[in-house]
């Protein structure tokens, strides 16, 4: 089974690689389920249900979240419906939404996808790690194919947490920091890693926003407001190779493909 995994959607400039680009991947690397984290995918931040149901039109089988998951309050009004859609699964018991779901993937095969969010450098949700041991051992009842999307500013944290679930999971692949590392692989006990899988967006920006803005912000410390840069776009993703009976992964592989 070849899973695709989209790195964080920044806006419409996101939302149009997507549009454009990932039909061909798909038909290129023989896709079976995409999943991508959308949540800066409405103007630069947040999701709404115009949005959500945009990107599956595009394709997309699964949108994970992370912190700024709840910065378009129309969400309110659909995530608890929306089975496609996770949310940190650290969160707050009461928290609307779901944290983890179970979708139909190739010949009736049953994927489990897991959001979390970090707590350095972020607000302090509860604890990933034994949230992440409490929802994998739930799910790992149901199907072995287990994929976890670790929204996470440490490096230190998202690497830790890849070796604390290497053997149970299939893949921990790290979002948030909008720019893909170079440290993929597959760990001994059959989980795929990378740090962060970066940012479907503009190219020429910091971080998807608009760079003049960012760096008048280092220049002055004045509040700035963001807006979402244009021209030419990435796609930043990766494609792994599952195994679906043992649910280990046999490799992972770094995607990033631009749209002039």
């Amino acid at each position: 089974m070849n899973i695709l995994f989209i790195g964080d959607i920044v806006g419409r400039p996101g939302r149009l690689a997507v549009e454009k680009l990932l039909r061909p991947i798909q038909s290129e690397y023989r896709v079976d389920f995409t999943i991508a984290n959308g949540e800066n995918a409405a103007g630069g931040n947040g999701i709404n249900l115009e949005v959500a149901e945009e990107l599956y039109r595009y394709g997309v089988n699964c949108i994970t979240g992370g912190n700024h998951i709840w910065d378009k309050r129309q969400v309110l009004e659909f995530i608890d419906q929306d089975s496609k859609l996770v949310r940190p699964a650290n969160y707050p018991v009461g928290t609307p939404g779901r944290g983890f779901t179970l979708l139909k993937g190739p010949s009736n095969s049953v994927i489990g996808v897991v959001n979390l969010s970090g707590r350095v450098f972020l607000p302090p949700l509860d604890d990933p790690f034994h949230e992440a041991n409490k929802v994998v051992s739930q799910l790992s009842t149901q199907t072995k194919v287990i994929f976890v999307d670790f929204h996470a500013e440490a490096t230190s944290e998202k690497i830790a947490l890849g070796w604390f679930l290497d053997g149970r999971v299939s893949a921990v692949c790290g979002t948030h920091t909008h720019v893909q590392t170079a440290d993929e692989r597959v760990l001994p006990n059959g989980c795929a890693y990378i740090t962060d899988v970066g940012m479907t967006g503009p190219r020429d920006s910091v971080l998807g926003v608009k760079k003049e803005t960012i760096i008048a912000k280092f220049l002055t410390q004045l509040p700035v407001r963001f807006e979402v840069a244009g021209g030419p776009v990435q796609l930043n993703a990766v494609i792994i190779d599952v195994d679906e009976i043992t649910g280990r992964a046999r490799s992972i592989e770094r995607i990033q493909k631009f749209l002039f």
